[in-house]
């Protein structure tokens, strides 16, 4: 398998793209072209319709990255012809059927609840006293509490959004967990990237790994862009 040379990276709720840009960065820097997507977060239908738009603009095959929800929306858009591979970063995998709303509806006993409040017409947002805690505690404080402070209301269609045809059922995929994260917990990132039969990364990380190890994030962007089976 050639080097993919396309990189097309998808945000997830509360955050818009520009929190690639550490990615993006270290990525451009090794030759790749890199598109953000900026999500509108109110449907899941209008960000995969976002994402197809992008995917459209390529001049050939490209690696589709998701963060948190944004995985839900590689899952939906990753059948899209230009896609050649997918790559999680802590993010949700949903199978058929399954959203964010139906794979947060049980936690296990003891795993951390992210702190989103009661919707309001019809959007969430995060408390933004507990923000930095459970999305973004390894990220400099006054960066975390911008984020907190900045935060997109994210949609609650968005939220229970459903995959008709999960694309990992077809495309190679790849799969950092972030082994701190208060978000989504690691057991169910472990679980999630196993079922879609994810080559596996483990790093430490808050939920905002991203933003807070984007040299690590890029690492295995550019694994799934070159076919490779394990740590480089």
């Amino acid at each position: 398998m050639a080097t993919i040379r396309n990189i097309v990276l998808v945000h997830g709720g509360f955050v818009d793209g520009s929190g690639w840009q550490g990615v993006y960065d270290h990525l451009t820097a090794d030759g790749y072209r890199v598109a953000v997507v900026q999500n509108p977060t109110l449907s899941l239908a209008g960000d995969v319709a976002a994402t197809h738009q992008v995917l459209d603009s390529l001049d050939g095959p490209a690696v589709l990255v998701g963060h948190s929800y944004g995985g839900v929306v590689i899952t939906e858009a990753g059948s899209h012809p230009a896609v050649a591979a997918l790559a999680y970063i802590a993010a949700f995998a949903p199978d058929k059927g399954e959203s964010v709303s139906s794979l947060i509806a049980d936690p296990p006993p003891g795993a951390p609840v992210p702190p989103i409040l009661p919707p309001k017409d019809g959007f969430l947002f995060l408390d933004r006293g507990k923000f930095a805690a459970a999305f973004a505690a390894d990220v400099p404080g006054k960066l975390a509490a911008f984020m907190a402070d900045s935060q997109v209301p994210w949609g609650v269609e968005a939220l229970e959004g459903a995959v008709s045809e999960p694309a990992w059922q077809t495309k190679p995929s790849w799969y950092l967990v972030a082994t701190d994260d208060h978000m989504i917990p690691p057991p169910a990132q472990r679980a999630m990237s196993e079922r879609a039969g994810a080559i596996v990364s483990e790093t430490p990380g808050s939920h905002a790994v991203y933003v807070s190890r984007p040299a690590v994030v890029a690492a295995v962007i550019a694994q799934a862009a070159q076919g490779l089976n394990g740590q480089s």
